[in-house]
């Protein structure tokens, strides 16, 4: 379907290579900056991966004004309001984040109130309810899978009230995105799966959902590329430089691609498990792609077929005849899974998560119905519909 108005917008610069930490003070002085306060956690310290960003400054004459490295794997409104105070009490004057999804969420909540002033973070959310640029703020990922270093959004929850507030707006895209393979280095196995798995939903959901378009599937087919390349060499040599680098590209490409495309339904049951399970976001991609993949196919079965060209290149798609490419890619993206569970032994169903009960799935299906991302799915779907995908992935 061939849209005739879309938007496209990505003012992030990427900066990306085997060098790309050393280049941090020299743009933040760029923005008149002297002053960055990082934001990070107790887990990307303890792995000495400031080591790296605090040399970068040791000859210039711009300073790390303070490290923050209080943030716990689900951002609070607590830790926000937190990390403003440090920032206010050491005079500084950017923000550098440093780590996954809830430390780049912190790090955006946080540039909120140090640039609006106050402590009341609730004014601000919602969609576009920022009034004007904010600090100077760089996201340095230790993951690629998030995306969130290009992505307009940030998600806090307010643990009080056991509710998550959302904010959107232009100005809470980062200034620079810093792609190092120096930052993921130290990933564990099931982690790298995990956050692989998570940018390439991002990717096929971009390229497969109704708001795609001409630039957002450049990105994405890009990203599927360099994940069905990289993601395998990765785990079998976790110090592969190169690999890692291709990584964090295809997830930041990934972000921009879903950023101006939007997800559908692997998000919206994703987004649902998540709240009534707790279990990480990209797991819960993992766990549905497929099956959504398979819901979708006789909507949108030309666009999935095209995939295979991505996931399993020009031989594979050259043989397989044209009808069969769609059931191709999806069988392609189920043995993707099966070897990712020998080597790591990320789940492949819930069954295997040990953390979802069959009880739990009627709950998991009424609220993925309510979510957002529903709306961009090729294919609508009802209740029973979401609660007979949820069964094939039991």
């Amino acid at each position: 379907m061939t849209k005739s108005y879309y938007e496209f917008f990505c003012p992030v610069k990427v900066i990306a290579g085997h060098a790309a930490l050393e280049h941090i003070p020299f743009e933040l002085s760029t923005l008149g900056a002297k002053r960055p306060m990082i934001i990070t956690d107790k887990g990307v310290r303890s792995n000495n991966l400031l080591a790296p960003i605090e040399t970068a400054f040791e000859s210039t004459d711009t300073n790390i004004g303070y490290i923050f490295d209080d943030v716990p794997p689900d951002s609070s409104l607590e830790t926000v309001q937190k990390a403003a105070q440090f920032y206010r009490e050491n005079n500084c004057d950017a923000i550098i984040a440093v780590g996954g999804g809830s430390v780049i969420d912190t790090s955006k909540a946080t540039n909120i109130l140090v640039s609006e002033g106050g402590n009341d973070l609730l004014k601000y959310s919602g969609a576009h309810n920022l009034p004007k640029p904010l600090k100077p703020f760089f996201v340095i990922p230790t993951t690629s899978g998030t995306g969130s270093e290009v992505t307009m959004v940030a998600v806090v929850s307010d643990p009080v009230k056991n509710v998550k507030l959302a904010f959107a707006s232009y100005y809470l895209m980062p200034h620079a995105a810093i792609l190092d393979p120096r930052m993921t280095q130290t990933l564990p196995p099931h982690l790298t799966a995990m956050t692989a798995m998570d940018a390439l939903t991002h990717a096929i959901e971009a390229y497969s959902c109704m708001a795609a378009n001409p630039i957002s599937d450049a990105y994405a087919t890009a990203a599927i590329q360099k994940i069905s390349k990289n993601l395998f060499n990765v785990l079998d040599n976790p110090s592969d430089a190169e690999g890692r680098l291709e990584l964090a590209q295809a997830s930041t490409m990934a972000g921009i691609a879903f950023s101006n495309s939007m997800v559908g339904l692997v998000h919206s049951l994703g987004h649902a498990l998540g709240a009534v399970a707790h279990l990480p976001h990209g797991l819960c991609m993992n766990l549905f792609l497929p099956y959504v993949l398979e819901y979708n196919k006789d909507v949108n079965g030309d666009k999935i077929a095209e995939l295979l060209l991505h996931l399993s290149g020009a031989d594979v798609y050259a043989q397989t005849p044209a009808h069969l490419r769609a059931e191709k890619t999806i069988s392609g993206i189920l043995a993707m899974r099966d070897r990712l569970y020998a080597l790591t032994k990320l789940p492949r169903n819930l069954r295997e998560t040990a953390k979802v009960s069959e009880a739990q799935l009627d709950e998991v299906a009424e609220k993925a119905l309510n979510d957002g991302s529903i709306i961009y799915n090729p294919k609508e779907a009802n209740l029973e519909e979401l609660k007979t995908i949820l069964k094939k992935a039991w």
